[in-house]
């Protein structure tokens, strides 16, 4: 017999009807909530993840800049940090680790010494390494008359030497935090200036962030099978020390208008993209450029 209040349905079909109902308005509700808090915060994504929870991670360059971003957005998400910097490390630990849990490792990554007193500072602190970050790196602009020979030397030296170097040094603890499903991960930070003819005077820099990229994806082919992912974020047009140069030459507004996406890009956008490359869903992602930088790298 059917029920007239249920519309012709029976009495167990209008009750499931009414509670798929009830289900469907309470995601509606959670999807509109989730909106709201994503607009609130959209300049920088807050999120502890059960897959990064008590990881450990080392960020080069982590003091500052995009490193920063990358730092910050790993300790929110519950690994233990290692940020290892020229300068400003112990600063930005201290601030870093009202979220989580940071600690600072005070080098210079372009000399041999420097690499090696980070290697063995980890070594003696920790067995395994589940993430490792390089993002330390130098920025040079010069004219065609007066590139230099040194200026080509520290760039090479920290944008691509040092990854490679650290990808050696950490070798064992990488393999020994690596499991079955859920790789350790090696990231670079690239550039969209390696993936396109930039418009200001870095030749240095440009081509070491294309050798980098290139470095990236013949290290993820031999990795793959001792469980370690390799892949590069690629960012555009971000506000941070690096961006000064142009945005002296040329001023914010016409920089922003070389964008496609017409803005430039937030802490939000490299700590989402981080946290993809090191959660469960990168974990079948390896030799990856990923450009995070709002269609720059197309124009």
């Amino acid at each position: 017999m059917r029920n007239q209040d249920s519309g012709g349905l029976a009495n167990g079909e209008s009750t499931r009807t009414l509670e798929y109902g009830l289900n469907l308005r309470a995601g509606f509700h959670i999807m509109r909530v989730h909106a709201r808090f994503c607009r609130l915060t959209k300049a920088s994504i807050l999120i502890r993840l059960p897959d990064v929870e008590g990881k450990v991670a080392l960020v080069t360059g982590g003091s500052r800049g995009i490193g920063r971003m990358i730092a910050r957005g790993l300790v929110a998400a519950g690994a233990k940090v290692y940020i290892a910097s020229r300068t400003g490390s112990e600063e930005t630990a201290r601030e870093l680790s009202r979220e989580g849990l940071c600690l600072p490792l005070q080098a210079d990554l372009s000399q041999e010494a420097g690499l090696l007193a980070v290697a063995e500072a980890l070594r003696s602190a920790e067995g395994a390494l589940h993430v490792l970050v390089h993002s330390a790196g130098a920025h040079h602009v010069a004219s065609l008359e007066d590139h230099s020979p040194q200026a080509w030397d520290e760039l090479w030296s920290i944008n691509v030497k040092a990854f490679f170097r650290l990808v050696q040094e950490f070798q064992p603890q990488l393999r020994q935090a690596s499991r079955p499903g859920d790789p350790a991960r090696v990231i670079a930070l690239g550039s969209a200036d390696g993936a396109r003819v930039p418009q200001m005077d870095v030749y240095a820099y440009a081509a070491s962030k294309a050798a980098l990229h290139h470095l990236v994806t013949h290290l993820a082919r031999r990795l793959a099978r001792r469980g370690i992912t390799v892949n590069a974020i690629s960012p555009g047009a971000f506000p941070t020390d690096m961006l000064r140069p142009a945005l002296e030459q040329w001023g914010e507004e016409t920089v922003n208008k070389q964008v496609p996406m017409q803005r430039f890009g937030e802490p939000g956008d490299i700590e989402a993209a981080i946290l993809y490359l090191v959660s469960r869903g990168g974990s079948y992602v390896t030799g990856a450029v990923l450009p995070v930088d709002g269609g720059l790298a197309l124009v």
